[in-house]
């Protein structure tokens, strides 16, 4: 998915220290109802969101599934009610390959200048360099989690807002082009960031003059099984305001042990680009598994093994229904 910044000791410690300050905090957010709120999330919906993109294959750039799985975003989006806009680009992969891409932006109550970020990759990693078998590392990655699964419980709250009332403007966008990154097999060197192409475009080219956005939340992983979100490490450095509120809005709706209180390192993921460059808030809910030889990201993280065996309900369950949560909380 990613590369894993090393946090440095010094920064740990003082980002720790903010963790725990916070703790005292989470306790009287006034953010959060202190009582469940909003829609009861359906996990089976969102699983089946899940399914259909999967159905179109490894989402991979430049390939007819990606056109297609685009096109089917889009008309969901559009079926809920919402306003589409498709933010086409080509981009230059780390090895030039030119990348067509599309960022999806599906807006609810686009009147409303008080608005919130949702937001998703949705593209598949084209190699499954960190598989356990050398003989895969160039197989495409089915991606249910890593991809499929964060767009399938934005699909689900946009149907969900879409029968009922919320005051605020909501913004989901599903980011393209996030997972052509380095791969771990590529010996040559090369230049520049080659993560989160499709934020990184996004953030510098606002699909609205002067857009801005309340807070975002970036959902990356969120259906595997045996997941937990640990704090991530870069959300607490940019926006620990929102990380408080998405954690205290898990333990409300009973979700607290799929958010441990610890930090889990830093990630380069797409709402780096969406701190950095459109200076909006913005948190990364992502799984982290911290005695996973494998990888910190899971068993199944850029392998074959990413697929619909490998999602995991309840998990879906307890990120969507704490969205539902922070969403109709805010005033």
């Amino acid at each position: 998915m990613r590369l894993v910044r090393i946090v440095p000791f010094y920064l740990f410690t003082f980002l720790l220290l903010v963790s725990c300050g916070n703790l005292k905090k989470q306790t009287t957010d006034e953010s959060v109802s202190m009582q469940p709120i909003g829609p009861a999330f359906c996990a089976d919906s969102a699983y089946q969101y899940c399914q259909a993109q999967c159905d179109f294959g490894p989402r991979t750039m430049n390939s007819q599934a990606h056109d297609d799985c685009e096109a089917w975003i889009i008309s969901k989006f559009k079926s809920f009610g919402m306003t589409v806009l498709p933010q086409k680009a080509v981009l230059k992969g780390y090895d030039g390959t030119p990348l067509h891409s599309t960022n999806i932006i599906a807006s609810y109550r686009p009147e409303q200048k008080d608005r919130i970020l949702l937001c998703a990759h949705w593209d598949s990693r084209p190699w499954a360099d960190n598989d356990p078998d050398e003989a895969n590392w160039k197989t495409p990655v089915m991606a249910a989690n890593d991809g499929a699964s964060g767009v399938a419980v934005m699909l689900e709250v946009a149907r969900l807002l879409s029968q009922d009332t919320l005051k605020l403007g909501v913004d989901f966008i599903c980011f393209d082009t996030e997972d052509w990154g380095v791969p771990q097999w590529e010996e040559n060197d090369y230049e520049g960031d080659s993560w989160a192409l499709g934020s990184q475009y996004w953030a510098a080219n606002l699909h609205q003059k002067g857009y801005k956005a309340r807070f975002g939340i970036l959902l990356d992983m969120v259906g595997g099984q045996g997941a937990q979100f640990y704090k991530e490490a870069m959300s607490v450095q940019y926006a620990s305001h929102i990380v408080d509120k998405v954690w205290r809005a898990a333990q409300v709706v009973g979700y607290g042990s799929f958010f441990p209180g610890q930090i889990g390192g830093g990630v380069t993921d797409d709402h780096l680009p969406v701190n950095t460059k459109a200076k909006i808030p913005t948190i990364d809910i992502i799984p982290h598994y911290p005695n996973c030889a494998q990888s910190t990201f899971g068993p199944t993280w850029h392998t074959i093994n990413d697929d619909m065996a490998h999602i995991d309900k309840n998990t879906l369950q307890a990120v969507g229904q704490t969205l539902i949560q922070v969403l109709f909380s805010e005033k």
